[in-house]
C-alpha cells in the first residue's frame, strides 16, 4: 500500500504554495473583495474613556447624499447585541455608556469611504463624562467605580468553567493555583527573594488591520472576515442575529497576520448589523490606529516571591499577577488562566501559591496575542530566576539546570506530564552564545532563558481530501492561512500520505458553507491538531483508492503499491486520475477521504495537547553614554518533534523572537488620563529589518516525541516568551543594572546605569525608580 517508510516530503522545507501570490500581488484579502452593490462604512469612536450617552443625533449626517444608513443603539432593539468569547460583556456598539476611548458608538455606510467619513462626522452624540479607571491600581482602589455592575453570562466558546465577572469590583475573572504548605515552605528556605515586575501594553500590528464585508438579507448572512476563527464567529453570529448555523456563511480569504488580534470577533457584529440596516453588504476597513483601539496585550504587574536552600533548590513560591483586561474581557479570563502555570516556570517547587487576576479599566480591552499569558509571565519568572543565581553566587545556567524538571514530570497535578527535553534545548542556546566563556568586553554581556507554555489547543478539527477525476487533489481543512504557512505545510501531509508531488494538492481559503470544522486557528494548534485530521483524511483517501484499483486491477489490495501518482501491481500500472475514472464509469466522479479529532480520540484527552518551549540566549552589548541596547546575537531554539518544514519552523521561530524584541526594547501603548497618546505607527515603534540582530539564530530541537503527525508539536509563539528576561539578564551581568520594567529603552537603561554607578554619567535630574510598588498598584 506504500512505498515505503522513508519521507518524500515530511521534513522538507519545500516552497510556499501561496509563495508566488503573494509576492506578486495576486493573492486576495478581505479589503480587496468588491461585492456589487456595496457601500463601504466608518465607524463614530468615543472620544472619553468613560462617559454617559445623553443623545445621538444622526439628522444631518442622514441627509448627505449618498449615505446608505447610519446604525446607532437604536437599531439593536431586536437582538442581543452582547457578545464575547468568555463573557457576553460587550456590545456591538455603546449602549448607555462609552468605556474606553475608541469604542464604537455609531457607524456610517455610503456609496463611498469619503462620504461615509464625512457623514460619520455629521453624527451629534452628547456625552456626560464620568470618573476613569486607567491603571489597575486606580481599578482596584478603594471607592473606584464600578465599570461592569452586570454579571454576564458565560461566551459560548469560553471552554472554561467558572468564567464570571463581578465577584469583587472590576474584577473580570480571577485564577488560582495553591500545592503543598507555602508559609512552611518559606520557613525552611534559607533565602526569601521577592521583586515586583511590570509589562506594559502593546499591540498586534498586522500588516492587515481588522476587515470585514456583510451582506445579510432573510436568507441569511454571508460575512467575508479578516478573523482566524471563522466557525466561531459563524456561531456567534447566528445567535446574535436569530439564524440557524446552516444560515450564516463566513468566508476568508488570505489573511495579512493576526497573532491573535483577530481572533473570535470583533468587528464582524458590527458589521452585519450595519448591513442589516442598509439592506446592501457593507465593508469596513479600519486604519491600523483604528486596529489599535480595538484589540492588544494585557500590560501586567506582577508580584513574585521565591524561597530557596543556599544551595539553589527551590522550595516554595508565592506569585501574584494582575492583568490589565481593559474595558471588556475579550480574552481575559483565559489569558489568566494560561497565566498561572507559566509563574511556575519549568521547575520542580514542593510548595506554592499562585493568584492571577483579569481586572477592568478604561482602556482598549486586551485578548489573545502570541502566547496568550506567556511573555507577561515569564518575563518576570526568569528575570528573578537570574537575581536569585546572583545573590547565591550560582551560574544561571546551571542553577536552571539543576531544578528543571524532566521528561514526564508533572508541573501541576492532573495535567499532561512535561513531554520535552528541556535541558537538552537549554543547553542548546546556551551553546549558541558560547555560554561557558562567559568573559566578555566592558559593556558586553550574555543572558539566557526559558519558558514553558501549556497550548491550549482544543483537540477538535475535522478535514477531507478529494480525489479529483484528472488526479488532481483538493484539501478541504479550516485552518486559516494567517502568514503562517498552514496550507504549504498541510498540503505536504496531504501529499506525504498519497505519494504525489506537492503540486497536485490545491487548498483554498476557508468557507464554512463547504468547509468542514475546525475549532481555531491560534494556540500553535493547526500542524499538531489539524494535521492529525488531514493525514487521517488522507489515509482514508488512500484506503479507498487502493481498494479501487484492486477491484479494477483485479488483485489483492496488499499488493498495490502507490508511488509518484500511481497505483502499482508488479507490471500493472494504474495513475489516480484513470483509477477514479475507471471505477465511476465515466469521466467524472471523485473519491472523498475524511478525518476527524475530537477529545480522547486520535489524540488523547490529557491537557494540554502538548507543552510548547522557547529556549532564548542573547550576547548583548550596551552604550553607556545613550543607554541603547545592540543585540549582537540572539538565539531562539525550539522543540518542535519534527519540523515538516524546518525552514518554515525557523521562520515562525525567528518572527516570534523579533516581535519578542519588539516588547523588549520599544514597544509600549502609552495612556495619559485615559487618553492613549501613541496609537499610531509613527509614535509607537514595531520592529523593522533594521531592528533584527547583528547575528540572528535558530535551532530546533526533534526528537519525534509530540502528539502530532509523525512525533510533531506545536511551535511559532514560543519564541516570544524568553527574549525580554534574556536582554534584562544580559544587561545585568554587563552593568549590574536590573531593570524590572520593560521596555528597556535608551533613556530608562541609561538611568538605570546612573544609578548602579553614580557619578560615571553626565548628570541629569534622575526619575524616581518605577520597578518598586507604588500608589497606583495594588
Amino acid at each position: 500500500m506504500s512505498a515505503g517508510d522513508l519521507h518524500t516530503l515530511v521534513g522538507k522545507s519545500v516552497p510556499r504554495i501561496d509563495g508566488i501570490e503573494k509576492v506578486t500581488g495576486a493573492a486576495r484579502f478581505t479589503g480587496d473583495l468588491v461585492i456589487p452593490d456595496m457601500l463601504d462604512a466608518k465607524v463614530v469612536r468615543s472620544p472619553y474613556p468613560h462617559a454617559l450617552i445623553e443623545s445621538i443625533d444622526v439628522s444631518e449626517a442622514m441627509r448627505l447624499p449618498g449615505v446608505g444608513a447610519i446604525l446607532t443603539r437604536d437599531d439593536l432593539q431586536d437582538i442581543n447585541p452582547y457578545y464575547g468569547n468568555c463573557l457576553r460583556d460587550r456590545p456591538l456598539l455603546a449602549l448607555d455608556r462609552v468605556r474606553f476611548v475608541g469604542e464604537p458608538v455609531a457607524a456610517a455606510a455610503a456609496i463611498d469611504k469619503t462620504i461615509a467619513e464625512e457623514a460619520a462626522s455629521l453624527v451629534k452624540i452628547r456625552y456626560r463624562e464620568l470618573a476613569s479607571l486607567s491603571t489597575v491600581g486606580e481599578a482596584m482602589a478603594e471607592g473606584a467605580p464600578v465599570l461592569h455592575e452586570k454579571i454576564f453570562g458565560a461566551g459560548e466558546h469560553h471552554e472554561m468553567e467558572s468564567v464570571k465577572a463581578g465577584r469583587r469590583k472590576n474584577i473580570c475573572h480571577e485564577e488560582h493555583l495553591e500545592r503543598g504548605e507555602v508559609g512552611k515552605g518559606f520557613a525552611e528556605s534559607d533565602e526569601v527573594f521577592e521583586e515586583v515586575y511590570e509589562f506594559p501594553m502593546v499591540c498586534h500590528s498586522s500588516m492587515e488591520p481588522h476587515t470585514a464585508i456583510a451582506s445579510v438579507d432573510r436568507y441569511g448572512i454571508t460575512l467575508w472576515s479578516s478573523s482566524a476563527h471563522p466557525f466561531l464567529v459563524r456561531a456567534e453570529l447566528a445567535q446574535m442575529f436569530g439564524f440557524p448555523l446552516s444560515k450564516v456563511r463566513v468566508v476568508v480569504p488570505y489573511v495579512g497576520g493576526a497573532f491573535g488580534g483577530k481572533s473570535y470577533f470583533k468587528i464582524e457584529p458590527l458589521v452585519v448589523a450595519l448591513a442589516r440596516k442598509a439592506g446592501r453588504p457593507v465593508r469596513l476597513i479600519q486604519s491600523g490606529s483604528e486596529s489599535m483601539l480595538t484589540n492588544r496585550r494585557h500590560s501586567a504587574r506582577c508580584r513574585i516571591k521565591t524561597g530557596v536552600k543556599r544551595d539553589g533548590t527551590l522550595v516554595a513560591r508565592e506569585a501574584e499577577l494582575f492583568l490589565d483586561t481593559g474595558a471588556y474581557a475579550d480574552n481575559g479570563p483565559r489569558v489568566a488562566s494560561r497565566a498561572v502555570t507559566r509563574l511556575l516556570g519549568p521547575y520542580h517547587i514542593r510548595h506554592y501559591r499562585i493568584n492571577v487576576s483579569a481586572v477592568y479599566t478604561n482602556t482598549v480591552p486586551a485578548g489573545s496575542m502570541r502566547s496568550i499569558g506567556g511573555p507577561q509571565s515569564i518575563w518576570a519568572v526568569e528575570s528573578h530566576m537570574d537575581v536569585i543565581a546572583e545573590r547565591l553566587g550560582l551560574d544561571p545556567l546551571e542553577f536552571r539546570l539543576n531544578n528543571l524538571l524532566r521528561r514526564g514530570e508533572e508541573l501541576k497535578p492532573g495535567g499532561r506530564p512535561i513531554d520535552a527535553d528541556l535541558a537538552q534545548g537549554l543547553e542548546k542556546a546556551a551553546s549558541m552564545v558560547d555560554w561557558r566563556r562567559r568573559s566578555r568586553a566592558p559593556g558586553r554581556g550574555l543572558g539566557l532563558a526559558l519558558g514553558l507554555t501549556d497550548s491550549e489547543a482544543m483537540p477538535v478539527s475535522t478535514a477531507i481530501v478529494r480525489l479529483l477525476a484528472d488526479g488532481s487533489i483538493l484539501l478541504n481543512a479550516g485552518t486559516t492561512e494567517v502568514g503562517q504557512g498552514a496550507r504549504t505545510v498541510l498540503s505536504q501531509i496531504v501529499a506525504e500520505e498519497l505519494y504525489v508531488p506537492i503540486e497536485r494538492v490545491t487548498m483554498h481559503g476557508t468557507d464554512t458553507l463547504v468547509t468542514p470544522f475546525d475549532r481555531s486557528t491560534g494556540a500553535s494548534r493547526s500542524t499538531t491538531v489539524m494535521g492529525t485530521a488531514v493525514r487521517a483524511a488522507a489515509i482514508d483517501l488512500r484506503k479507498q483508492l487502493t481498494e479501487a484499483a484492486a477491484e479494477i486491477l483485479k488483485v489483492s489490495s496488499d499488493r498495490i503499491v502507490c508511488r509518484d501518482g500511481e497505483l502499482i501491481a508488479g507490471e500493472k500500472r494504474l495513475d489516480y486520475g484513470k483509477a477514479v475514472r475507471t471505477f465511476f464509469g465515466m469521466s467524472g466522479g471523485e473519491l472523498i477521504g475524511r478525518g476527524y479529532v475530537r477529545p480522547g480520540g486520535a489524540l488523547d484527552s490529557a491537557l494540554p495537547v502538548f507543552w510548547e518551549t522557547g529556549m532564548g540566549a542573547a550576547d548583548i552589548e550596551v552604550d553607556s553614554e545613550t543607554g541603547e541596547i545592540r543585540l549582537k546575537t540572539y538565539a531562539t531554539v525550539a522543540d518542535v518533534g519534527l519540523a515538516i518544514n524546518p525552514q518554515q519552523c525557523e521562520s515562525q521561530d525567528e518572527g516570534a523572537a523579533l516581535m519578542g524584541i519588539g516588547h523588549t526594547l520599544f514597544e509600549s501603548l502609552h495612556y495619559d488620563s485615559g487618553q492613549p497618546i501613541n496609537p499610531n505607527l509613527i509614535d509607537y515603534h514595531v520592529p523593522t529589518v533594521a531592528d533584527i540582530p547583528d547575528n540572528f539564530e535558530s535551532a530546533l530541537i526533534e526528537n519525534r516525541d509530540g502528539p502530532g503527525p509523525y512525533g510533531i508539536k506545536g511551535m511559532g509563539e514560543s519564541g516570544v516568551v524568553s527574549v525580554a528576561p534574556a536582554v534584562a539578564n544580559a544587561l545585568a551581568q554587563a552593568t549590574g543594572a536590573r531593570i524590572r520594567e520593560l521596555p528597556l529603552t535608551p533613556e530608562r537603561v541609561w538611568r538605570a546605569l546612573k544609578r548602579a554607578r553614580p557619578g560615571s554619567f553626565d548628570t541629569a535630574p534622575a526619575k524616581p525608580a518605577r520597578n518598586e510598588p507604588t500608589e497606583d498598584h495594588p
